[in-house]
């Protein structure tokens, strides 16, 4: 899928990204919400491709490096999602459908993992939705 180290490294740093402004749109990421992604990564994403990081690890895994940073440093929810959409939008070739699904199902089970999907959440979903639909 993705043609280069760097490339890949990006791309799952910007998924970091949006993963982080949906579970943080309601102001707070509960720990349900952490587990729950960490799970997707290791059962969905480890295998969209053989990209490795500078240490040898999955590039997949910077998912969850960069929402654990943001999480440190109390990223911005919207900002977050709309560097999410500059990335795609500059980067359409490397979001095929199959990966386009997994985004959504992804941000959905996040979403839904801590008390069901709120409003605050549903309007982030519906945004990506719309992102995803161009």
């Amino acid at each position: 899928m993705l043609n280069s180290n760097k490339v890949g490294i990006e791309f799952y740093q910007n998924l970091g990204k949006l993963f982080y402004a949906i579970a943080m749109t309601d102001r707070t990421v509960h720990i349900k919400e952490l587990d729950k992604l960490r799970e997707i990564i290791r059962k969905s994403w480890l295998a969209v491709d053989d990209i490795e990081d500078r240490y040898n690890a999955d590039a997949a895994y910077q998912i969850e490096t960069v929402f654990d940073w943001l999480l440190e440093n109390d990223g911005e929810s919207e900002q977050c999602f709309q560097d999410f959409a500059k990335y795609y939008t500059e980067h359409l070739k490397l979001f095929p459908e199959q990966v386009k699904i997994l985004i959504a199902d992804t941000a959905h089970s996040i979403a839904k993992s801590f008390s069901g999907t709120n409003k605050a959440e549903l309007i982030i979903l519906a945004k990506l939705a719309l992102l995803l639909r161009d």
